[in-house]
């Protein structure tokens, strides 16, 4: 809430009036015929402030004209004067309105470049047929001066479209970096600010360059107007790199190098390379306009997906979290069967103290082993307990394949147990997965687990390598009935689809290779902690660091 003298609206009207005023005189000052950065100013005043604050505008350029107006009534007319004292605002005013109601080109902080460009167009006519018009009326001209209309006309038409292209882009620019953030965001902004930087140390060195071999005597004088074409260069430079607002600063800069190398007024080379930096920036801006959309879009769609993938690792920590409390609920139901299974042997006992107990022991201790094997495969009680190392080495599936004649071995190396419970949960039922693809065909002897934890900047990510054997011999005395029998439990039976779908999830990918002695899978996840990943725009759902993933068969 806006507090003190500032919360008068009359003072805040006459800061706008006195400090556009200002501006108003020393930007009039620098202009000439063509370049009137006045125009730009005007323009971009127009299009930030509100509606209220347009009378202050009025006032604030009505000072300087009217002191022209009447300084020089004796020279050119009164009719003269009474026509120059209206400042151009006036009429400019109108067309500004009906841009901002029907056409505006600022819309929530983004900028539409064609419309500015179209209002620029429009907003450059209105004070160049000021301009033909109180040439009609001037008095006391030279004898034997002829107005040259058409050239005028292109003058006046051209320096206000080179001024506005020079003030209003830099000055649109200056407000979206501004807008919504504090004095020292806004130096933080500017301090990193890749654009500035690259600004100042490459393109000033560049304009400067240019501006000397422009000025220096010792070169032939046809070199000044390649020079000042040059400048042009700079500006396309800069918005291939940054859109528009690379445009908008190396327009500016590159308008007031050309008119600093003017070598007098109205100078018809220095009109010739205005227009060419004109068509320049005009071009650059719209290319530039479409960069950003098209870079706005793509980083639009990067959010998405962000979103998309945060979410689908959220549902897979929940479904893990849902997962082993259903595991342990059958761990409970478990206990339960064996003390209730206890409680009833003991009333049996005395009803009949001859009863064979052996029968009804078996029967408990497989039904007691089928909840076991199915809260084990829900959600394993040795990743619970002793983390992913010792259940990859002696969990479920070592007992499986030691108990079926299958060698088995397991390697895990880096800071594996610093990754989130949800990259490490997904790691060992893409291990299972793949161990169970890898199974089916029933030509595997050995069985070969490599799980390695790498960091990447910021981020932690997990590889994970699974080497099949192929063995006939090997194979034919691995007993692949209770194999497949124990490890389909606790898969999808989907193979490489779910486990190229649970990767994505975590911004990776899976490969398979083929070897004349074996197969083998290789897995690449990212860790959802710490900043999120930067997605390939083109869709394919991988990392932009694509270097990893050639650990994947490394050694093996």
């Amino acid at each position: 809430m806006v507090k003190g003298l500032w919360a008068h609206p009359w003072v805040r009207h006459i800061a706008v009036a006195v400090g556009y005023g200002l501006a108003a005189f020393l930007c009039r000052s620098l202009s000439v015929r063509e370049w009137e950065i006045l125009a730009g100013l005007r323009l971009s005043a127009l299009l930030l402030l509100s509606y209220r604050y347009w009378p202050a505008l009025i006032l604030g350029e009505c000072g300087y004209y009217i002191h022209l107006a009447l300084g020089c009534a004796g020279t050119w007319g009164v009719t003269w004067s009474l026509c120059a004292a209206p400042p151009p605002i006036i009429y400019v005013i109108p067309v500004i309105y009906w841009v901002r109601e029907k056409w505006n080109p600022i819309e929530k902080h983004s900028i539409i470049m064609g419309r500015l460009l179209g209002c620029a167009l429009i907003v450059s006519v209105v004070p160049t047929l000021r301009s033909l018009g109180l040439f009609t009326v001037m008095k006391n001209l030279p004898a034997g001066y002829v107005v040259d209309y058409p050239i005028f006309a292109s003058d006046y038409f051209l320096g206000n479209y080179l001024g506005i292209l020079t003030v209003t882009p830099l000055t649109l620019f200056v407000y979206q970096m501004a807008a919504g953030t504090t004095w020292r965001q806004l130096s933080q902004k500017m301090a990193n600010s890749r654009l500035l930087f690259e600004s100042v140390s490459l393109v000033a060195p560049v304009l400067a360059f240019l501006f000397w071999i422009g000025v220096t005597p010792s070169f032939h004088p046809q070199v000044r107007p390649v020079v000042q074409i040059a400048m042009f260069l700079p500006v396309v430079w800069l918005a291939l790199r940054h859109g528009w607002q690379g445009a908008a600063v190396g327009g500016a800069a590159a308008s007031c190098a050309v008119i600093l190398l003017m070598p007098v007024r109205h100078d018809y080379e220095t009109s010739q390379a205005e227009g060419i930096i004109a068509f320049a920036i005009s071009t650059m801006l719209l290319m530039g306009g479409r960069i950003a959309a098209l870079d706005f879009s793509a980083s639009r769609e990067r959010t998405d997906l962000q979103l998309a993938l945060a979410l689908a690792q959220r549902n897979v920590y929940v479904g893990e979290m849902q997962l082993r409390m259903t595991s342990q609920a059958l761990d409970q139901i478990r206990e339960t069967v064996q003390t209730g299974f206890a409680l009833m042997m003991r009333r049996l006992r005395h009803l009949q103290p001859a009863v064979d107990e052996r029968g009804y022991q078996h029967q408990a201790r497989v039904a007691q082993d089928q909840l076991f094997r199915l809260a084990d495969g829900l959600y394993p009680a040795a990743l619970r307990e002793r983390g992913l190392p010792n259940a990859l080495r002696d969990g479920a599936l070592a007992r499986i394949f030691d108990e079926a004649g299958l060698t088995y071995s397991c390697e895990v190396r880096g800071s594996v147990s610093k990754l989130s419970q949800a990259l490490r949960m997904t790691t060992y039922r893409i291990i299972w997965e793949a161990v169970t693809d890898g199974c089916t065909k029933k030509d595997v002897s050995h069985i070969r687990v490599r799980v390695r934890g790498v960091d990447k900047g910021k981020r932690r990510g997990v590889v994970v390598s699974i080497y099949f054997q192929v063995d006939p011999v090997g194979a034919a005395n691995v007993r692949w009935d209770d194999v497949l029998s124990s490890l389909v439990r606790a898969s999808s039976g989907l193979g490489p689809q779910m486990i190229r779908d649970r990767a994505a999830i975590f911004e990776g990918y899976a490969k398979t290779r083929a070897f004349p002695a074996g197969r083998l899978t290789g897995v690449y996840m990212l860790d959802p902690q710490g900043e999120p990943a930067v997605i390939d725009t083109a869709g394919k759902g991988k990392c932009r660091d694509q270097k990893v993933p050639g650990v994947l068969f490394k050694g093996l």
